[in-house]
């Protein structure tokens, strides 16, 4: 639900826990909760990811990203330092700072709230355009996921790929 707030260039965005915009998203679930737009800053998506999943090293050209573990444990790395973040655990990752990720759980459940300076953030319309629609929410069937095409939609959003995703989780 959108609400108009009159000091707002956007409308107020309240949502309850299972609403925004559903899509299956390179083998896990992306929930759309808040797009930047016009006079705004920051994208809001909420993922469920499966064991090992882990997008390929990267980093954003403008996007501040910051993570919030909501269910599960997630490995995050920048550099030569890693952590492991569980339920209520927060991950601030600055933009230009390479960066990877993977769920180390069953399943693990985290929000990312992008933002930028220079603009309304694209990280919504990277996930939209590498995303299809869904009603369900649950995991996808895992499938193919081709790193051209990853590598070309971000890029078209400040998104570089740096290497390959994390290796798989023994």
């Amino acid at each position: 639900m959108s609400i108009e707030h009159t000091l707002a260039a956007n409308p107020t965005v309240l949502l309850a826990p299972n609403e925004g915009r559903h899509l299956e998203f390179l083998n896990h679930l992306a929930t759309i909760k808040v797009a930047a737009a016009e006079g705004g800053s920051m994208s809001v998506v909420e993922f469920i990811g499966p064991r090992g999943f882990g997008p390929p090293e990267h980093r954003h050209d403008e996007d501040d990203e910051l993570f919030i573990v909501l269910d599960g444990a997630v490995r995050f790395r920048t550099g030569d330092k890693e952590w492991d973040g569980e339920a209520g655990s927060y991950a601030y990752l600055p933009k230009a700072i390479p960066h990877t990720f993977q769920v180390l759980s069953e399943t693990a459940r985290f929000t990312t709230v992008t933002a930028s300076t220079s603009g309304p953030s694209q990280f919504h319309k990277m996930i939209e355009a590498l995303g299809t629609p869904t009603d369900r929410l649950e995991l996808p069937e895992p499938g193919y996921i081709d790193p051209s095409e990853v590598a070309d939609v971000n890029r078209q959003f400040g998104i570089e790929i740096l290497g390959p995703p994390p290796a798989p989780l023994s």
